[in-house]
């Protein structure tokens, strides 16, 4: 999780600092590694397990099924490929890979891995069935697969970095079990996947690369377990968002398959206004504006802000508003912003950042979030977090600019890939004398293909979304996000939607749910079965028809 962090903050450095240089490093050239070079993992056999679990009220029984799904580079490479991941026979990519002298010059296929949770008895043609993957890019899904809606929990205090291991793993009674079928899915060269093939880091990394392989991958699904029927959903995080968007687009549009709902969770569509490269893209102050409420919320949440709010909500309305018309009126003066004015606008954003006027003043009222991060808790010498600002740990360097690392991230990731490296081998039986990547080895650099749909200057897939439920217009979406989430902040993603190029009357198949939690809302007890419920909530009313 470290890793991907760092691959979200580099992908927006590079979509708003694009250069010859960025380019090669996005897909033009091969990763620093040499992992053509090494002889591939063969995969292993699909593996059953059962499970019980009590949770929304009921004693469920289910399978679990670990495996992985080959997929192909192009859609007539993955046409020909057979239930098992091989060419059928008497095909034109079958006589491609005979001619091809060794693996590494065949075409480029994607082994993903995948644990799938069915519940036993039920009547799986008209279950729901929801398929649920983190982002970075380069994340696995350990994260949503070991905290969310899963059937086991990791589990962790709310704010705090976890002692050393031995960490704890429960049932987890907000699983989602109890109204879907869940479908874990780890990117194409993460958890136990691998990549074969020529080029085959360009076929399968990049905006566009990425989402038609997880369209072939819920496609292959859908036929494997016969749930072509099946109510579907699809459950993204952090850039899993950004792929949920290109993704349900490219499943109308491609497979004639209509979702029942899109269920976003820190979601990032802009990555032009994102806050953690915001200096980097000069003129764009609509940035710090959807970042301000971030920042209220996280200074009142340690008691930095000069006065107090006890109403939470309140407070960040107040704070919205100021952001989108006062403090927005003044950084759109620009240079011609008097001296006097900076003055006010500064001693207002101090009551709601709690950052020292000067401070304010000398960065031109526009602070970043790592500025941000380092600044607030300066006196104690402690960094904030980033993907969850409850979060605190000793500053690295006193003297930094910006925060030089993300205390949430070190604080739990290791209770994560700990705790799933040993369920994944004990309980689910998959995975002996295999490694699993829980990040993909981008080899030193950023091999990450950031051209959507041949454009690499404005990285934004609010489009793509809005081309799916106007074509679908039962389409229905769910947004979840933090309040204390600098990563993605919530009212960023909710100024995304509320200008998406839709109809208006297509408007109220939006729901937003906020929570007193950061980019993993999960993380906090309290949040996760919010989460549960809400989403729950959101599939029985859309799993009918979308009425």
């Amino acid at each position: 999780m470290r890793k991907s962090i760092h691959l979200l903050a580099a992908l927006v450095a590079a979509a708003v600092t694009f250069s010859p240089t960025l380019a090669r490093a996005a897909g033009d050239d091969k990763p620093a590694d040499k992992t053509a070079e090494k002889p591939a993992e063969k995969p292993a056999q699909d593996v059953t397990t059962p499970g019980t679990l009590d949770a929304g009220g009921q004693h469920i029984l289910y399978n679990a099924v670990a495996g992985t799904i080959t997929v192909g580079a192009t859609d007539a490479d993955d046409a020909q490929l057979g239930p098992d991941g091989k060419p059928l026979p008497d095909t034109d990519l079958a006589a491609t890979v005979t001619a091809a002298k060794d693996a590494t010059q065949a075409p480029a296929q994607a082994r993903m891995f995948y644990v799938a949770y069915f519940k036993r008895d039920a009547n799986l043609e008209q279950r729901p069935i929801t398929f649920l993957y983190n982002g970075g890019p380069g994340s696995s899904t350990v994260w949503l697969h070991m905290g969310s809606l899963g059937p086991k929990h990791v589990v962790t205090e709310s704010d705090v970095h976890l002692p050393g291991a031995p960490y704890k793993l429960t049932d987890n009674a907000n699983s989602l079990l109890d109204v879907s079928d869940l479908v874990f899915i780890d990117m194409p060269g993460t958890g136990f996947g691998r990549l074969t093939g020529k080029d085959k880091e360009k076929a399968f990394w990049g905006i566009d690369e990425d989402g038609h392989a997880f369209a072939r991958f819920i496609a292959r699904f859908l036929s494997k377990y016969n749930r072509w029927n099946s109510p579907k959903y699809i459950f993204g995080e952090s850039y899993g968002t950004t792929r949920s968007s290109v993704l349900s687009n490219m499943l109308e549009n491609e497979k004639d398959i209509d979702l029942n709902g899109v269920i976003l969770l820190s979601q990032i569509f802009n990555f032009t206004t994102d806050i953690d490269a915001a200096h980097s893209n000069p003129g764009i102050d609509l940035t710090y504006e959807l970042a301000l409420p971030t920042y209220a919320a996280t200074a009142r949440y340690h008691h930095k802000l000069p006065q107090d709010h006890t109403d939470l909500d309140s407070f960040l309305k107040e704070v919205e508003e100021f952001a989108m018309s006062d403090y927005a009126h003044a950084l759109a003066k620009g240079t011609d912003l008097s001296l006097s004015d900076k003055q006010a606008i500064a001693a207002k954003l101090h009551e709601y950042t709690g950052l020292p006027v000067d401070y304010l003043v000398k960065g031109d009222l526009r602070i970043s979030g790592g500025q941000f991060e380092k600044s607030l808790q300066d006196d104690t010498g402690d960094t904030t977090g980033r993907l969850d600002t409850r979060f605190t740990g000793p500053s690295i360097d006193p003297l930094s600019e910006q925060a030089d690392y993300d205390p949430q991230s070190s604080a739990i990731s290791s209770a994560y890939v700990s705790l799933f490296n040993q369920y994944v081998r004990q309980t689910l039986k998959y995975g002996e004398g295999q490694t699993y990547l829980p990040e993909a080895d981008f080899g030193g650099g950023f091999p990450w293909d950031l051209k959507h749909n041949g454009n690499p200057l404005n990285l934004n897939v609010s489009q793509d979304l809005a081309a799916a439920m106007t074509m679908n217009p039962k389409l229905k979406v769910m947004v979840n996000g933090g309040y204390y989430d600098l990563a993605t902040p919530f009212y960023a993603a909710m100024y995304e939607d509320k200008h998406l190029p839709i109809p208006a009357k297509l408007a109220g198949n939006i729901e937003y749910d906020w929570y007193e939690s950061g980019h993993m809302v999960y993380v906090k007890d309290e949040c996760l079965k919010q989460l549960h419920d809400r989403v729950a909530a959101f599939i029985k009313s859309t799993e009918a028809g979308n009425q």
